[in-house]
């Protein structure tokens, strides 16, 4: 790979942990906006805690380098599962889980060798 595009996977991967431990975050804290959130999804507050473990989860290993593949592969699902769930459920345009989905995959595809490397068969 090359530096530039090295550098550049690595400015999107500190900007993803930021976004996803921050996120997460508030949602393992219980910020009364995450608890109102997942109250009006209806799923159940443990879903809460799932998703914010998985986005916490994901930030740190966007941080760790061979394991920013698996982390962008585990966001990118968590924001598929936002973006239908703010289009079916919320109602709300899902502008910010359509960037970090974005933002994901472009990382996924980065580090596409070491995710397969390290997952692939």
């Amino acid at each position: 790979m090359n530096k530039g595009k090295n550098i550049g996977l690595w400015v999107v991967q500190v900007l993803l942990a930021a976004a996803f431990l921050s996120a997460g975050g508030s949602k393992l804290a219980g910020a009364p906006a995450m608890v109102q959130m997942f109250d009006q999804i209806g799923v159940g507050q443990w879903f809460r805690y799932v998703t914010g473990g998985l986005e916490v989860g994901s930030g740190i290993f966007m941080l760790v380098p061979g394991l920013a593949g698996f982390g962008a592969a585990v966001l990118v699902c968590v924001m598929v599962g936002a973006i239908v769930t703010h289009l079916t459920v919320l109602h709300t345009p899902p502008t910010g889980p359509v960037i970090l989905l974005v933002l994901a995959a472009i990382v996924l595809w980065g580090r596409w060798s070491q995710f397969a490397r390290r997952f692939g068969s």
